[in-house]
């Protein structure tokens, strides 16, 4: 009897993730297409979205489209992925942010790489939880949540200091941050 009963508690836990799977936030769709997808060149099916264009924004572009970026991060806590899955979705973003950094070709690279959509898209197959009971998640989530922001800080600081050492070698004039690269 305790046989049937797993049975049919992993039958019910099945169907639940499969419905978990296909329910991701109607809001967090819609911001991956727009931040991915909004626009397609005619006569293509080819996408792209506001984080090429916004990305064009020497600086500030790249830093707007990351904290987009590490809301749907911060998404995968409330929606119960594993961490495995926060992990692949904060690669996504570091990629993004790291390559998407480089001037114009970074900004073709958003184009194609659409890490938004690609953490919306592992969501929805990996959520163990439906819209509406996804309210807080795990302490041990948000910590490692934590953990992957504070590297994606640690690429943002380490970018930072590399650009403001390129400048100085190209142009003499600036000083290196905190006198590391002289």
């Amino acid at each position: 009897m305790s046989t049937e009963l797993t049975r049919a508690e992993t039958k019910r836990e099945a169907v639940r993730r499969e419905h978990a799977h296909a329910e991701v936030e109607r809001s967090l769709e819609q911001l991956s297409r727009w931040m991915d997808g909004l626009f397609r060149v005619p006569g293509t099916g080819w996408r792209f979205g506001l984080d090429a264009l916004v990305g064009l924004v020497p600086g500030v572009g790249d830093l707007a489209t990351t904290a987009v970026s590490l809301y749907i991060l911060a998404s995968g806590v409330r929606y119960r992925v594993p961490k495995v899955t926060l992990l692949r979705m904060g690669m996504n973003v570091a990629v993004d942010y790291l390559l998407g950094a480089v001037p114009v070709i970074g900004d073709l690279f958003d184009a194609f790489w659409k890490s938004n959509q690609k953490n919306v898209e592992l969501l929805r197959k990996r959520a163990t939880v439906r819209p509406g009971e996804e309210a807080k998640g795990r302490a041990s989530d948000w910590l490692f949540l934590g953990l992957i922001v504070v590297v994606l800080l640690a690429l943002l600081v380490g970018s930072l200091a590399v650009a403001v050492w390129l400048l100085s070698l190209l142009f003499g004039g600036v000083p290196s941050p905190f006198g590391v690269f002289r």
